[in-house]
């Protein structure tokens, strides 16, 4: 199915309901609907055609419009390289539009996450609780409103916390924000009855960094890539290039060829990283160390290459709208295959002394089960929903860079567990080595930036999808006046991947619940709150950011 033939069938069916549809390019369609059909229209879309969701994005359009705010629903067809946006605007006099998440559970994080920014109510949302504002954050401020600056700092509103509420005869188990076997921080209240999990609640997004509000306000187009790398420590260089990819799709600009294969290599060169980087952690958190401590060094040279490449371990600086600031010249290339073929070898043995290992099999199969209707249901990402036979991969099912000249196949597995995600994890290295060989050797000579000789047109709607270590970032952008976006939205894949979580550990005994949430490769917020629990009467207290400073100054002032 193309895009025409995509807009032919679905206005077939809601011709009534659509306002425009058209194809852009050869692999994105969008559609303009009435809002009062937005859950009928992605319900098909979602449950009957089998669209992936990807993400919803809402924006303050009141200035390009005639006052409306604008919600987007992106879909993919995996099988047809295509994106499907589903677009609808919301008068600011009637500022509410059906919620799709009844139909589709993966959209529930987002369209709570547009009601914190942007005021938008989605009507029958099953959990309209707060999601990425803080809980003392005042009502009725919108920081993703056009008249709300990016620098501005609200009032202090002193607001309990709105705490899921935990089911009949269970007792709650908070998890975090500090836990040892936990690197990041993360805060899970968990609800038991004796040692089993019967449901949980996340809480996260404490630390919210204002890099979309920065993005469409403060910087440029070609400042933006730099802050993209910083949504995330390990998958940077997916970011930036999938948002130099959503901006270079609208504006027609055609990126080099040596440029591609840059990206490509570069990718790969964190995907191994990345992915070693996990394995060790996996088995710190399993007490099995010795793996922790050989994978770190077999990473290490992957490490030092990066930096002799672009001047930094991580956080590269390679990716300009248009194309790569950096080469990776000639004479290097000898020495990266030479790491690169080290690294497979290594990294082969630690395999198998996994595979024979019966002690770490048994903390690993059957463990952090994600069914694979779950993973569909929640859109899960990368090998999460890989490891329960989902064979999503964005390098083939939209191709970017120079993943469409080079030979491999989606790595899948289909135990449903933390084995299967640990496997695809290991064996998408050996992809990694293979894909760069292939790309030093077919690396062509020419320009590392194409010339763009005319300003990016305003109000094109582009996106971009890359695969990320951790699943699909997606990035989604409306082109603007004075060389700036009106919006950009950043998707990560810890985003949806997260919302899978109550599913994983299900049933689960809390000493395995943190390797169940490590599976996942998360990359959590750092949190400013905490919660305890009075062992004595049972009472719940979460502290404030405020408060958390007051106990410390008061601890450790000098008397």
């Amino acid at each position: 199915m193309n895009g025409k033939e995509f807009i032919d069938h679905i206005t077939g069916k809601y011709g009534d309901n659509i306002i425009k549809a058209e194809e852009i390019l050869n692999n994105q369609v969008d559609i303009w609907i009435d809002k009062s059909a937005v859950r009928n229209i992605c319900d098909y879309i979602f449950n009957d055609m089998k669209g992936r969701f990807v993400i919803t994005s809402g924006t303050d359009y009141r200035q390009e419009s005639d006052g409306n705010f604008l919600v987007a629903h992106v879909f993919s067809f995996t099988d047809d390289k295509l994106f499907v946006i589903v677009h609808s605007e919301v008068p600011e006099n009637e500022i509410e539009i059906d919620s799709i998440t009844p139909k589709v559970p993966a959209a529930g994080w987002a369209e709570r996450e547009i009601y914190d920014i942007l005021g938008i109510k989605f009507k029958d949302h099953p959990d309209p609780r707060r999601l990425i504002v803080a809980d003392d954050w005042p009502e009725g401020v919108y920081p993703f409103r056009k008249d709300f600056p990016h620098d501005s700092f609200p009032e202090y509103c002193d607001r309990k916390p709105q705490l899921k509420e935990k089911p009949e005869g269970s007792v709650v188990f908070p998890l975090g924000p500090f836990y040892p076997t936990l690197e990041e921080p993360a805060y899970f209240r968990l609800f038991l009855e004796g040692e089993r999990i019967v449901d949980c609640d996340y809480r996260g997004f404490y630390n919210h960094k204002g890099i979309e509000k920065l993005g469409d306000s403060a910087l440029n187009y070609n400042q933006i890539p730099f802050l993209a790398e910083r949504i995330c420590g390990i998958c940077g260089t997916a970011h930036s290039t999938a948002y130099c990819q959503a901006v270079e799709m609208v504006a027609e600009i055609e990126v080099p060829l040596r440029a591609r294969y840059i990206r490509s290599i570069m990718g790969e060169f964190e995907r191994i990283h990345s992915h070693l980087l996990w394995l060790g952690i996996a088995g710190h958190v399993v007490g099995f160390d010795t793996i922790l401590m050989q994978v770190w060094r077999i990473r290490e040279p992957i490490m030092w290459l990066s930096e002799k490449v672009t001047g930094n371990r991580k956080t590269y600086g390679m990716n300009i709208v248009g194309g790569v600031r950096r080469d990776i010249p000639k004479e290097m290339h000898s020495e990266i295959l030479e790491i690169v073929d080290k690294l497979d070898k290594e990294t082969m043995a630690v395999l198998d002394a996994i595979s024979t290992d019966t002690p770490l099999l048994m903390r690993l199969e059957n463990v952090g089960v994600l069914k694979n209707a779950d993973a569909v249901k929640y859109a899960a990402l990368g090998p999460t929903a890989r490891g329960s036979g989902v064979a999503i991969d964005a390098r083939i099912d939209h191709p970017y860079a120079a993943y469409d000249l080079v030979e491999f196949e989606k790595v899948v597995e289909t135990g449903e567990d933390v084995l299967a995600r640990t496997l695809v994890r290991i064996k998408e290295v050996f992809q990694a080595v293979s894909i760069i060989r292939q790309c030093i050797k077919s690396m062509p000579e020419g320009p590392l930036v194409a010339k763009i000789d005319k300003p990016i047109p305003p109000g094109k709607i582009g996106l971009s999808s890359t695969e990320a270590q951790r699943g699909e970032a997606h990035h989604y952008v409306i082109t603007g006046e004075d060389n700036q976006p009106i919006r950009w939205k950043a998707r990560a894949p810890t985003y949806q991947n997260l919302q899978a979580i109550p599913s994983i550990i299900f049933n689960e005994t809390i000493a395995d619940v943190p390797l169940d949430i490590a599976s996942i490769d998360p990359c959590f917020s750092c949190t400013e709150r905490m919660e305890t629990v009075d062992i004595k009467t049972g009472e719940v207290k979460i502290y404030t950011k405020k408060e958390l400073e007051k106990i410390s100054r008061d601890r450790y002032k000098h008397k």
